[in-house]
């Protein structure tokens, strides 16, 4: 594994003057109030990407041993997609908005102008540490700001190519990388940002408090566990795989991953049987996962897997040299159980038997709101029992983890669970289709799937890629001022060769006859 990239200093005072001053000092020369030069930073932002996208792939790999398919799948292209989302939305986005008319103030002419909030820091958590850096990163650049980009420094790879990159496609006065952990985390939250975006809520919250910091942050401690409920006449073999599915990829290390299974108790063997059909399937050999980030992160889920009162049904094999944890499946495991005393966060999957629904609502409902709430059933009753009588950051019929993709829907938890980086109240409700439209849409994208082959690989790649927009040659400055030469130039000969028809026909009244 590669070694952390600190960036230079010999105190941390570094940290706390020039780069600070630097970044506020190009924001300050207004470079970022053009729209065309915020889209110039977005493209060269995907190119970045685009450009590196084996480099980068390889990085995962070096730092969470993810299989190439899954980066691809879950980072790469959702990182290309969201710089591009913002490139192409950024003037309609930057516009100034009128309030509805009002007959008390319509001679007032209202307006709310869009204006960006100065510099802001990005800290970066370790499980998606490059979708999770650079997509808020476009929305900072979008909205016209400058930024700090903090890598986490459990993927010092991954955090390496970043500080080599940044410089050579954006502008080094409007972003920059600090390398580190937690000393010089604790200095940069001594600084006063614009905003704040974070995954440590609790240490960003108080920090940003003493500033008067706003902030984003995606958690402020680990209460998110996001429940699953099955309906009994659901469709067993499609919730057996995306849940399965939605539960390893990341090897459980996702925000929004389902973290348990509420099931009513005589459905359970029937829905555990299901389940198995798919295990089988996912992971003849179990080498298809990725592992867990670090030593510390292995040490709490391994000894949660070992303390559980539970039945190991699939799975429950772990290696501390590698950091693995097979996929494991848990069934018969009560609500006080270890695999319930927090969020697991890695690849174990319990079974929690409830004697109803309304059992499972009243458990979720004793605890802190859930990140993400899932429900698998065709009946549109059941799926409005659930929602109505719960609240999660997200609601989810009959699919897993795609949520904080899909575009256009806010994203963020309930109090605990932490808010959004975009500040939205509504709970974002998103529904698949069921049945047979739904295994049809399964077989269009069963590459995501394990066993993750090369075919699958090819597959995605096809299916997923992203064609970008020219390769910019320039900052739009430059550009601009030739544009504008060339418009003048123009200008100038048009009415040279008017002066020179005017002067012909004067002289020659045939000319004008």
């Amino acid at each position: 594994m590669a070694s952390l990239p600190y960036t230079p200093s010999k105190t941390l005072k570094r940290y706390q003057q020039p780069i600070h001053a630097e970044l506020r000092a190009g924001f300050n020369s207004g470079k970022t109030k053009s729209i065309a030069y915020r889209k110039y930073q977005l493209l060269q932002l995907a190119y970045l990407v685009q450009d590196n996208v084996k480099a980068f792939v390889d990085a995962l790999a070096s730092d969470l041993g993810r299989p190439a398919l899954e980066s691809y799948f879950l980072e790469t292209g959702g990182s290309v997609s969201e710089i591009m989302e913002a490139y192409k939305n950024v003037e309609t986005w930057a516009k100034p908005e009128k309030p509805p008319l009002s007959v008390n103030f319509m001679f007032m002419r209202p307006v709310t102008y869009k204006e960006p909030k100065g510099v802001v820091l990005i800290i970066s958590p370790f499980n998606y540490p490059l979708w999770l850096c650079v997509a808020p990163m476009a929305g900072a650049i979008a909205a016209g700001n400058a930024v700090v980009i903090k890598p986490s420094e459990s993927c010092p790879a991954v955090a390496g190519l970043l500080t080599e990159l940044l410089p050579k496609y954006l502008d080094p006065s409007l972003v920059r990388v600090v390398n580190g952990a937690i000393p010089e985390t604790s200095k940069l939250l001594d600084l006063t940002w614009g905003h704040r975006s974070a995954r440590v809520g609790k240490i960003v919250a108080g920090a940003a408090a003493k500033t008067l910091t706003p902030v984003s942050l995606e958690v402020l401690s680990f209460p998110r566990k996001s429940p699953v409920f099955i309906d009994p006449a659901s469709d067993m073999r499609l919730a057996a795989k995306r849940i399965l599915w939605g539960k390893f990829a990341n090897a459980g290390q996702t925000c929004v991953a389902p973290d348990y299974v509420l099931v009513p108790r005589a459905f359970q063997d029937t829905f555990v049987d299901a389940l198995k059909t798919a295990y089988a399937g996912f992971y003849p050999e179990n080498d298809d996962i990725t592992k867990i980030v670090n030593q510390q992160s292995f040490n709490r889920v391994n000894g949660l897997l070992q303390a559980t009162k539970g039945t190991i049904v699939c799975g429950g094999a772990s290696d501390a040299t590698r950091k693995f944890i097979a996929p494991t499946i848990v069934k018969d495991v009560k609500t006080d159980d270890s695999l319930m005393s927090e969020e697991i966060f890695g690849p174990i999957l319990p079974i929690v038997p409830v004697d109803d629904v309304d059992a499972g609502i009243a458990y979720v409902n004793a605890n802190d709101h859930p990140l993400a709430l899932y429900v698998f059933s065709q009946n549109e009753a059941y799926k409005t029992k659930v929602f109505g009588s719960t609240q999660s950051g997200s609601a989810v019929a009959n699919e897993t983890i795609l949520i904080p993709g899909i575009t256009g829907l806010p994203f963020g938890g309930i109090g605990p669970s932490g808010c959004e980086f975009v500040s939205s109240s509504p709970e974002p409700l998103a529904y698949t289709l069921t049945g047979d439209p739904a295994c049809r849409i399964d077989k269009i994208l069963s590459f995501r799937f394990p066993p993750y082959t090369e075919k699958n690989l090819q597959t995605l790649q096809a299916r997923l890629a992203t064609k970008l927009p020219a390769r910019p040659t320039g900052p739009p400055g430059a550009a601009s001022s030739s544009s504008a030469a060339r418009k003048w130039f123009l200008v100038a000969f048009a009415v040279a060769v008017a002066g020179a028809l005017t002067t012909l026909k004067n002289r020659f009244p045939a000319v004008r006859a």
